[in-house]
């Protein structure tokens, strides 16, 4: 079994191989992949070696220490925390062979065609169809809200191909090449003035079946795979004491004291104590992660942490009196990455509020740790034997 001792002697041997002063970002990522140190507890020839998860922090801390480039974790997330996992769990050897290298080095930037204009919250109602035609599907429908459409590669897509059965079971999983005929991705224009997000019309999209991931109709269930690992990637994601949001704020306390009162002191100890437990429970929730793949747990994770940003936000603006309302970048940016840390207050106010809609609205996942974590008895669902062709809608 692969060690920490093992671990360090084949990055020392990658570094000795490919020294990062003098090897190409693209080259030596490409490198590191192959030798099996991008993702240790993948499968070896998949970018790992089958070691424990938590194993990985011995390899980015010798690189790091060497100064070797990452892969930009946060520009390729949605490959990486969501298509990947997928991949690798219902993907054929040839599907992981040909997607997973290109999206860990992020020379292909995935996106996620998920969420409708008629199916947000009951993503299970959406009405994309995708029909067969021999070896191949064609697709038609609308997405919405999807992120780095405009940047994407390839696509994680969800399609009803059944409309005769209830809504959980007609629906499958494809992987949509965004270059190809028929896929049109507009901006949607946010609160902040960026147009980070996207609408994508499918108007007869040929998809092959080879770029099928699971069984036909089963696609829901491959779904619950990414959106559980969506909502550890957005509110789990590993950071330091005082990391996010709450370290601006406590920054702002620090250096401004002609800023300070005694309640608004009261509130910031809150919640950087609840900061601080979100932090803590996100470390637990990832040592977990150790043991297979994340639960319901996650739905946790991402409720706190998109209420933690919107009341931190909201007294950071508050702390800041008019200087909080300043936003010196209302322009109609097409942005790669969301950063909240360095832009403005008022920038970082306004975002947040997309928080508890991106990922799962916050109602949905009260539902989900409320049935799947608490045991409690699920609401009433009249639809659960209807045909979709019979929901109205």
């Amino acid at each position: 079994m692969t060690d920490a001792a093992e671990l360090r002697r084949r990055t020392r041997e990658l570094l000795a191989a490919h020294p990062p002063a003098a090897t190409g970002r693209p080259d030596f990522l490409r490198a590191r992949f192959d030798a099996g140190l991008a993702w240790v507890h993948y499968p070896e020839g998949l970018g790992g070696l089958g070691a424990p998860r938590s194993l990985q922090a011995v390899v980015d801390a010798e690189l790091a220490a060497a100064g070797a480039p990452d892969n930009d974790p946060r520009r390729i997330g949605i490959g990486l925390g969501m298509a990947a996992p997928t991949i690798l769990q219902y993907g054929t050897e040839e599907q992981k062979r040909r997607l997973l290298r290109p999206l860990w080095t992020g020379e292909e930037v995935w996106c996620q065609l998920f969420s409708e204009p008629g199916a947000g919250s009951d993503l299970a109602a959406l009405g994309t169809r995708a029909v067969r035609d021999g070896e191949d599907w064609i697709v038609n429908g609308q997405k919405v809200w999807t992120s780095s459409a405009h940047l994407a590669r390839w696509a994680i897509l969800i399609a009803r191909t059944d409309p005769d059965v209830p809504k959980h079971r007609g629906i499958t999983y494809f992987v949509c090449d965004m270059t190809d005929p028929g896929v049109e991705v507009r901006p949607l224009r946010q609160i902040t003035g960026e147009a980070e997000f996207n609408e994508v019309f499918l108007t007869d999209v040929r998809i092959p079946d080879s770029r099928r991931l699971g069984e036909v109709g089963d696609g829901w269930r491959v779904a619950q795979t990414t959106l559980n690992n969506e909502r550890v990637a957005i509110g789990g994601t590993p950071i330091p004491r005082e990391g996010g949001m709450i370290g601006k704020i406590a920054a702002t306390w620090r250096e401004r004291p002609e800023l300070r009162t005694h309640d608004l002191h009261q509130r910031l100890l809150g919640l950087w104590v609840e900061a601080e437990v979100a932090r803590l429970t996100g470390v637990r929730l990832r040592q977990q992660l150790v043991a297979g793949q994340p639960g319901p747990e996650g739905a946790g994770m991402k409720l706190n942490f998109a209420r933690l940003n919107q009341e931190i936000s909201g007294l950071e603006v508050e702390l800041l009196g008019e200087e909080g309302l300043l936003y010196d970048d209302w322009t109609m940016r097409r942005p790669e990455l969301v950063d909240f840390t360095g832009r403005d207050a008022g920038y970082r106010y306004l975002r947040s509020k997309g928080n508890s809609i991106e990922g799962g609205t916050s109602e949905v996942l009260l539902n989900i740790v409320a049935e799947r974590v608490l045991g409690l008895p699920a609401e009433p669902r009249t639809d659960k034997d209807v045909a979709w062709k019979d929901l109205a809608r």
